[in-house]
């Protein structure tokens, strides 16, 4: 499920591209296999999700050989990024500023390592669908290394601008999932075994996997409405 549409990072051969707080490797392993090859860097906090992702890679079957690319994967902090300034061509960053203690620092620092010229996208999830969630569910609120804040568009677009990036266009994904954090969030406790939440849940991975395009142009038209995440693409100034 990727968030961030690769084709707006206006990617070139060979170039280096972070996905900062990886999680367990989606982005990283389609910036791999993506058409256009690619040098991808994978990071995160959480090393039990580096070697996940890295378990990852073996799953699906190798990229033509014939292409230069390559994938590298490390633990490390968004607040202090283990990398030289100027280092990357693009930087992804997805779901991950709601989760830091100081967003304006990561932003900061995605900068610094971004190359001028370079490309960085930035996804939070949406205010107002998040805003849902936290009035319904307190447990959804205070779960540990969850979200410890809520981004409004402006609020993510002037972070950004304060670190120096420019705004080039925005975005909005996964509407069809903001009734299943609802859903989760109005019983919280017993969110595992509620039917219909464990039925919404087979629905999206079954939507995930077999894409039908009524519920791929439904999505389409319901993402400016209420798609669960905001996401944001910035150029770095020349």
């Amino acid at each position: 499920m990727l968030t961030i549409d690769f084709k707006h990072l206006q990617l070139s051969d060979g170039d280096r591209v972070l996905d900062l707080g990886c999680g367990r490797g989606r982005h990283t392993h389609a910036l791999y296999w993506n058409e256009v090859p690619v040098h991808v860097t994978g990071l995160d906090l959480s090393k039990e999700d580096v070697m996940a992702t890295a378990d990852g890679f073996f799953d699906l079957p190798p990229p033509d050989a014939s292409k230069n690319r390559s994938g590298t994967l490390t633990a490390g902090d968004a607040h202090r990024l283990p990398f030289s300034d100027n280092s990357f061509d693009a930087v992804i960053c997805s779901e991950v500023l709601e989760h830091v203690e100081d967003p304006d620092g990561v932003i900061a620092e995605i900068d610094r390592i971004t190359k001028p010229g370079g490309q960085v996208a930035l996804s939070v999830p949406r205010y107002w669908p998040e805003w849902i969630c936290w009035k319904l569910s307190e447990g959804y609120r205070n779960t540990p290394g969850g979200h410890v804040r809520i981004f409004r568009h402006d609020g993510l677009h002037d972070a950004a601008r304060r670190a120096g990036l420019r705004k080039v266009r925005h975005h909005w994904a996964h509407a069809l999932h903001s009734p299943y954090w609802w859903l989760q969030c109005a019983v919280w406790k017993t969110k595992d075994k509620n039917g219909l939440v464990n039925a919404y849940r087979r629905f999206l991975e079954w939507d995930l996997l077999k894409a039908p395009p009524l519920t791929r142009g439904l999505e389409r038209i319901l993402n400016p409405v209420m798609g669960k995440s905001l996401v944001m693409y910035f150029v770095k100034p020349v």
